[in-house]
């Protein structure tokens, strides 16, 4: 009777670029609800919502985060997220 009511985590899934830009047409085309998408495809609200947020980043249609390129060039210096970096100097070790 312990778990009664508790939902079991959702296994982590991986989407292609092309599957997210086709999710974030349909919740911009104005037809439907970003959560009437998101239970149409089986995903979550958040999800949804961040990948619309970054796809808005990445036309300049909002400018309060990093785009996609401005993400993968701080990666490649090592940023790994906020207080997160890895050192690759000599004598170092990675993190």
């Amino acid at each position: 009777m312990e778990n009664m009511g508790k939902k079991r985590p959702r296994p982590r899934r991986s989407f292609t670029p092309e599957f997210k830009a086709e999710i974030v047409e349909l919740c911009q085309r104005g037809d439907r609800t970003l959560r009437q998408v998101s239970q149409d495809f089986d995903l979550t609200e958040t999800a949804v919502r961040e990948w619309v947020k970054q796809a808005e980043l990445d036309t300049g249609a909002r400018a309060d985060g990093l785009t996609t390129d401005e993400r993968a060039e701080l990666s490649a210096y090592g940023f790994r997220g906020p207080g997160r970096y890895v050192s690759t100097g000599p004598g170092t070790a990675a993190v």
